[in-house]
């Protein structure tokens, strides 16, 4: 198929871009276009006119900051998974993206682009959910933050407003000698996670976990943060049984329903198997504060 009728609009500033936007219910913002492309080709998105923001060089480039990591909004996928800065401030970003789609894709993909999709599957939304991260929406009156939490709302839903962009993402860096994992099931290699759980977590001088900080993909209609198994692994040394207890709390929290590809009993089972080897991976790789 091919898609309908649309207009087309290539500004090369923010200001313009926000205009043809707050001028046009119907227009939509490309990107990377990995998404939105196949979308209305298919006819399930119909946008009257689509506004490329590619040429707009304030919206380009990563700052690695002593807090933060900040994405702009025409950063590629690859762009992010190879940054030599990047991977030394935060080495869990590159082990997260490379589980995005293919190469081919990451290279035109951009992380904002994937953000603002909302794919409750995807594993940038669980990324920023995970750090606690934020987005900057800019619109006709002005700029304003969004947490994580607050930024996903439901299925491919955020609160974006139509005249608005996402002009960046700030990914928040981990603790010093934090340890990191992440991990997915999947039905192919670059397929949408079935299930997929992220962790960040230290440990004191006694080894007892603390910070501990689990999110999860594909098992509710946006990416959840695993709070009930974060209270329950804080404070301990990590043993079976407080794996098996942080387990036991989380698996309320899938509600996907049965689909084409799994049922959801298997994605609860799924989720136990990923906290408890994402977690021991987690730990392993921190390192003791006194």
């Amino acid at each position: 198929m091919k898609p309908s009728i649309f207009g087309y609009e290539a500004p090369t500033t923010l200001e313009d871009a926000i205009a043809l936007l707050a001028g046009d219910t119907d227009a939509l913002v490309l990107a990377g276009g990995q998404t939105l492309l196949p979308a209305m080709n298919f006819r399930a998105a119909n946008p009257s006119l689509l506004v490329d923001i590619q040429h707009i060089q304030s919206l380009r480039g990563i700052a690695v900051g002593g807090d933060a990591i900040v994405v702009k909004a025409m950063v590629r996928h690859r762009e992010f998974e190879l940054d030599e800065n990047v991977r030394r401030a935060n080495p869990l970003i590159a082990e997260v993206v490379q589980h995005v789609a293919h190469v081919p894709i990451r290279n035109r993909g951009t992380v904002v682009g994937s953000l603002c999709h909302a794919d409750p599957s995807a594993e940038m939304p669980l990324l920023l959910v995970l750090l606690d991260g934020s987005v900057i929406a800019q619109g006709p009156s002005g700029s304003r933050e969004i947490a994580a939490e607050k930024f996903f709302q439901s299925f491919l839903t955020t609160a974006r407003n139509h005249d608005e962009i996402v002009v960046e993402a700030h990914f928040p860096l981990p603790p010093a000698g934090a340890g990191w994992a992440f991990d997915e099931v999947t039905r192919r290699h670059g397929d949408y996670a079935v299930v997929g759980v992220g962790c960040v977590l230290s440990l004191n001088g006694g080894g007892r976990a603390t910070g501990v900080r689990l999110a999860a993909c594909g098992i509710a209609d946006r990416p959840i943060r695993l709070k009930d198994a974060e209270t329950i692994l804080n404070g301990t040394t990590l043993g079976a049984s407080d794996l098996d207890a942080a387990v036991a709390a989380s698996v309320g929290a899938v509600t996907q329903p049965d689909d084409i590809n799994v049922s959801q009993s298997y994605r609860r089972r799924a989720l136990g198997t990923l906290i408890r080897r994402i977690v021991v991976k987690a730990a392993q790789r921190a390192e003791i504060v006194a």
